[in-house]
């Protein structure tokens, strides 16, 4: 392979994790104010399927390279980077697309160093996670000590990092998920309960924990087929955020009625569709408040949750594990160096 050459996942047309494969593509350039990260590792990311499955194009201009979040080492710095990156410094980044490549070019303001104790694919793990939880619970979900948050998908690298930064800002966290296994994970990471989606009603059995208050914040990735219940358990003035749609688009019903009643919120977001300044000053503020607690001497200490690291050569079966729904955590793509 040339030097003006990588490798990239690559598919020719939406379908199945079967359509996945490496190729050999243009290694980009770093423009203004941009740094090119040589890719040690990357996470995947829900998304990645729905783009694969041709439901989820990229934003404009971004990277239509697959990975969302990527750590590595600085291999050049382009015209007018400002800030105190050199080459050959480890990094991890938040990526609109192209982290699944050897390399990706980054404004230097989405680059946040890698806490001391963590690998490289512990710290590909952090990036699209950490950020979107921190976003929910503090940026948008106005978190507060003695609030019970509902996280859904709780074993999700996204609901086990809520479940620790609930704990960090004196909430409650309450989770859902689909087996035993993935209720003990959570609960080790620090959930006050857990409930089993399909075994029981968590609505019900959220009311019975709070004691009939209902929870103040709700993580939601589900959507249309958990309209009823989580409004059913939302308290009094309560927020739930809608961040994903695994459970389908549609809602039949009295949902504003509901809704009015309890006086609650109803916030959507997505991260990856964010503009620049958006998500740069969430980096800033996630590296500032919550990056020193996942090093080693904090008392607090936070830590990604990998289930698997695959190379990358076996994204189909990276793909299809994802699919399956059994992950607990992150499933860690690594780049050959």
């Amino acid at each position: 392979m040339s030097s003006e050459n990588m490798l990239a996942v690559h598919f020719d047309k939406p379908g199945g994790p079967e359509n996945l494969y490496l190729t050999e593509v243009a290694k980009p350039s770093p423009g203004e104010g941009e740094v090119l990260l040589k890719v040690a590792a990357s996470a995947l990311n829900r998304a990645d399927l729905l783009q694969r499955q041709g439901q989820y194009a990229p934003p404009p201009g971004a990277s239509s390279i697959l990975g969302l979040e990527a750590s590595g080492h600085i291999a050049e710095l382009g015209p007018a980077c400002r800030g105190h990156w050199k080459i050959g410094d480890p990094a991890m980044v938040l990526l609109p697309g192209g982290g699944q490549a050897q390399y990706v070019t980054v404004p230097e303001e989405f680059l946040m160093p890698i806490p001391a104790g963590l690998t490289l694919s512990q710290a590909a793990a952090i990036p699209e996670a950490w950020l979107t939880a921190f976003q929910l619970l503090h940026l948008l979900g106005n978190v507060q000590a003695g609030d019970f948050v509902l996280i859904h998908a709780g074993s999700s690298g996204v609901g086990t990092a809520a479940i620790q930064l609930t704990r960090m800002a004196g909430a409650i966290p309450l989770v859902t998920a689909g087996s035993q296994h993935k209720l003990q994970m959570a609960e080790k990471l620090g959930a006050a309960a857990g409930f089993n989606y399909k075994e029981e009603d968590f609505s019900e059995a959220t009311l019975k924990f709070t004691k009939g208050a209902g929870v103040n914040l709700i993580l939601d990735c589900i959507g249309g087929s958990y309209w009823e219940k989580n409004v059913s358990c939302l308290a009094l003035d309560g927020r739930w955020i809608l961040y994903g749609l695994m459970g389908g688009t549609d809602v039949s019903g009295p949902l504003f009625s509901k809704l009015l009643f309890k006086r609650g919120s109803l916030i959507t977001t997505l991260l990856r569709s964010r503009d620049k300044k958006y998500k740069q000053r969430l980096v800033e503020a996630f590296t500032k408040q919550i990056l020193p607690n996942f090093s080693t001497e904090s008392p607090q200490r936070l830590l990604p949750v990998l289930d698997r690291v695959y190379p990358v050569a076996a994204i189909q079966e990276a793909h299809a594990y994802m699919e399956s729904n059994r992950n607990v955590g992150k499933i860690v793509l690594e780049l050959p160096q």
